[in-house]
């Protein structure tokens, strides 16, 4: 499926959410890189034709670890708006930071899938609803 094709207007009238998340404090301070390029998804968004004022970033989790969501405020706030049908694209810097317990990471493709919600890295953009390889693959390593 083409890129054109898997983002409609209806993702655009939704808002476009970059997750930012760094298991340790440590990492934060030392691997200010990954920062960088996960705070650099928002400029990702608009070249997918999101606008300016519909581009938000969730970084509540800096420093915490995402072996599971239940310590992580920015996860949760996360999973809710997509499943209060806010979120028309979720972005991370890969798929599999966004969540390390399998638990978790099913549970936002499936919260994607109910409510049309893309997901997107550097390398593309993905429908939950196409059952991608790429995300398929991500699901094995957390497994």
């Amino acid at each position: 499926m083409a890129l054109s094709e898997k983002i409609q207007g209806r993702h655009h009238d939704r808002l476009a959410i970059v997750y930012v998340r760094q298991s340790t404090l440590r990492q934060v301070e030392q691997n200010q890189e990954s920062t960088r390029l996960q705070y650099g998804l928002v400029e990702r968004a608009f070249q997918l034709g999101w606008a300016r004022e519909r581009v938000e970033v969730i970084d509540d989790d800096l420093g915490r670890s995402g072996s599971t969501a239940t310590h992580r405020p920015g996860f949760q706030r996360l999973v809710a708006e997509v499943g209060l049908g806010h979120v028309g694209l979720v972005l991370g810097v890969e798929m599999s930071r966004l969540a390390r317990s399998c638990r978790d990471w099913h549970q936002l493709l499936e919260i994607c899938a109910l409510f049309g919600t893309l997901l997107a890295d550097a390398d593309g953009v993905y429908d939950r609803s196409c059952w991608c390889p790429h995300l398929l693959a991500f699901g094995a390593k957390l497994g």
